[in-house]
């Protein structure tokens, strides 16, 4: 029996099958979603604007990254992983 990955969430916290959640990646300054899994360090959000808005008021994008300076933006990821650009 083969079981999927779990990953954790850096917003929430919540652990989840991998299927379920956004790789996201820094690009630079940036943090950008890893749609071709390029390799390398990545963390996994669900993609919900209650997570990505936790993730972004704990720095937890930086952390995880494992880049200083990392300046995520909230809105551009919020329109990204669930279209809506309010915070819902």
């Amino acid at each position: 029996m083969t079981s999927a990955p779990i990953r954790t969430c850096v917003g929430c916290g919540g652990k989840a099958a991998q299927a379920e959640l956004v790789r996201v990646v820094a690009a630079g300054s940036r943090v950008v979603v890893d749609r071709a899994r390029s390799g390398g360090r990545g963390a996994w959000l669900h993609a919900a604007a209650p997570c990505i808005e936790r993730a972004v008021k704990r720095r937890a994008f930086g952390r995880a990254l494992r880049v200083d300076g990392v300046q995520p933006d909230a809105a551009a990821l919020r329109v990204e992983l669930t279209g809506n650009p309010r915070k819902d």
